[in-house]
């Protein structure tokens, strides 16, 4: 028999901002936003949101490979990005495209990679940001290793917040239970890491839903590797800026791992080539829209006062801008050459793949002039 579900999140939820757009306060983590930053939450949500419904349908028009879809955890990913410093670094997964937009990255870049004319055009020391990860849960190894080099470089616990650095890592509940994950919890403890695990729990790892997964809540796993662990609505942006911001700075100040796990769900599917139709039920989906992170926020700023309707108007028009930009700007993406390949292994290339890419470089050349 497995332990309780809670659908709300728990009472240990760590929330801010209910679905219903009520300002709460929590004895722990809470804090005062101003109303420009309140403003700033709502329009990177909107903004990506869009970046993901015309990238959904450029996939559905064939411009894309594929797709991994972030509706409905926008608030998980801008709060966590926002609490980033510009000299932290991050681990993302393959759906961190609301991260990687608080990290500065064009979200040309990221189409680039599922378009499939690159393995992700981006320099990860630029951005703070580490290339998507595919292997599932395989970034939390790298995210360690990160940490602890981070260690024997000098830039944690020395107290300076213009030096001070830490990690966070991307991965979601179906990753959780993969060895990876856990080995990297165990070097993370063992080796006291500057790094914060963020678990954006959605309830579904592809088909199988989280009480086929643990049988205790996620974020409680993280005792038995001797760090704390928490849960917040991963829906409340404000929340979920708060607790990273606070596991962040823990991390810094040379105190070790967190877990934090965010409690969302994945309003899409998995990927545009899985259809949840066949393994969730509708009503679910209903029920998640009632606490949709946008929704919440933009009924907070208008009752607090804190946005106008021209602040709304703006907002939107700039999202059209942004899906007009990112239409154009996938289909006039050039083919990638195919010699390319070789150029971004080695810095020196060894004299076998020289042999290799000179054998293939012939082999492109006997078409030349023949007619298709």
């Amino acid at each position: 028999m497995f332990g309780p579900k809670h659908e709300d999140g728990g009472p240990e939820l760590i929330q801010l901002l209910t679905p219903e757009g009520e300002r709460v306060h929590h004895p722990e983590f809470d804090m005062e936003f101003s109303a420009e930053q309140l403003r700033g939450f709502y329009r990177d949500m909107v903004l990506v949101r869009r970046i993901d419904v015309e990238a959904t349908a450029l996939q559905r028009h064939g411009e894309l490979g594929i797709w991994a879809q972030l509706l409905g955890q926008e608030a998980a990913q801008i709060g966590a990005g926002r609490a980033l410093r510009p000299h932290d670094f991050v681990f993302p997964t393959y759906r961190e495209h609301g991260v990687a937009w608080c990290r500065g990255l064009d979200p040309l870049k990221l189409l680039g990679l599922f378009r499939g004319v690159d393995h992700g055009d981006w320099d990860p020391k630029e951005f703070g940001l580490n290339l998507y990860t595919i292997v599932i849960g395989a970034q939390t190894l790298h995210a360690v290793g990160y940490a602890m080099g981070m260690q024997r470089d000098g830039v944690v616990g020395t107290g300076d917040p213009e030096r001070d650095a830490a990690v966070l890592a991307h991965f979601g509940d179906g990753a959780s239970s993969q060895g990876d994950v856990n080995e990297s919890f165990i070097f993370a403890a063992s080796y006291n890491a500057p790094v914060v695990f963020f678990c954006q729990n959605n309830q579904w790892a592809i088909s199988e839903p989280i009480e086929r997964q643990s049988r205790i809540p996620l974020y409680q796993r993280a005792l038995g590797f001797g760090f704390p662990g928490l849960r917040v609505d991963g829906n409340d942006v404000l929340a979920t800026y708060a607790v990273t911001q606070a596991a962040l700075q823990r991390a810094r100040d040379g105190q070790g791992p967190t877990f934090i796990e965010a409690y969302t769900y994945r309003m899409g599917a998995h990927t545009t080539t899985d259809d949840p139709t066949r393994y969730r039920l509708s009503a679910d989906v209903e029920s998640w829209k009632l606490r949709d992170p946008i929704a919440r926020l933009e009924v907070f700023l208008k009752r607090s006062g804190s946005a106008d309707d021209a602040f709304f108007a703006d907002v939107a028009a700039e999202a059209d801008a942004i899906g007009h930009t990112l239409r154009e700007g996938c289909k006039a993406m050039p083919d990638p050459r195919p010699l390319d390949i070789f150029d971004r292994v080695y810095s020196e290339i060894p004299p076998e793949l020289a042999a290799q890419r000179d054998g293939f470089a012939d082999y492109l050349a006997s078409f030349e002039g023949s007619v298709h």
